[in-house]
């Protein structure tokens, strides 16, 4: 038996020559490089995953900020004003008074608004507050509460007349004629005018940049 078998191994695990065999420990160089891989995948699905959120996120936040853009410039719709009911004028009793140096001129003015379907209180010349001292076509003229109903549908029967108010308790109203008046509207005009009056106006418009 060679020298170099160690004790009790003899046989068929008998050791020839002169040198020993050198004894090294099982390499583990398979088993590193597959921890490192699997550290780096894990890495990169913790990392992809992240990504996701992150644009979840951020998508639902632009979606959200372009939500709330589109609600805001979103066109307003026009709204109508809220019209008063207007008289129509055979429920208007209208005075007419001339305040001009003209003769006749209540008379005929007064039988053309009757032809117009209003009724006619008195007629005859201006008092003293008035005579001679109108210098436009003529003044509507009547109480407080008929500012915005009797006295707008008389005013269409003469365009540039002048509305006023006073203190009277009655509904009647007065046209005082001045000398810049010519005649009364005609009555397609009047009867336009009148329309345009019973119209619902528009009170919110489209918001502008949208």
């Amino acid at each position: 038996m060679s020298m170099l078998t160690p004790p009790g191994m003899g046989g068929q695990y008998r050791i020839t020559g002169d040198k020993y065999p050198r004894m090294r420990p099982p390499r583990r160089r398979g088993r590193l490089v597959a921890a490192v891989v699997a550290t780096v995948a894990v890495l990169g699905l913790i990392g992809w995953g992240t990504l996701q959120l992150i644009d979840v996120f951020a998508g639902g936040a632009k979606k959200t900020a372009a939500a709330g853009s589109k609600t805001a410039c979103r066109p307003r719709t026009a709204t109508a004003a809220q019209v008063n009911a207007l008289p129509k004028p055979d429920r208007i009793t209208v005075n007419v008074y001339n305040a001009t140096a003209r003769t006749g001129l209540a008379k005929t003015t007064a039988d053309e608004l009757k032809k117009r379907g209003f009724k006619i209180g008195d007629v005859g010349n201006a008092g003293k507050e008035f005579d001679k001292k109108v210098q436009s076509a003529g003044v509507v003229l009547g109480p407080a509460s008929a500012q915005n109903t009797s006295l707008a549908v008389l005013g269409t029967q003469l365009p540039g007349a002048e509305q006023r108010t006073d203190t009277r308790k009655g509904a009647d109203v007065d046209l005082i004629l001045g000398d810049g008046f010519k005649s009364l509207a005609e009555p397609t005009a009047a009867q336009q005018a009148l329309t345009a009056l019973t119209a619902p106006k528009p009170t919110a418009s489209a918001k502008k940049g949208c």
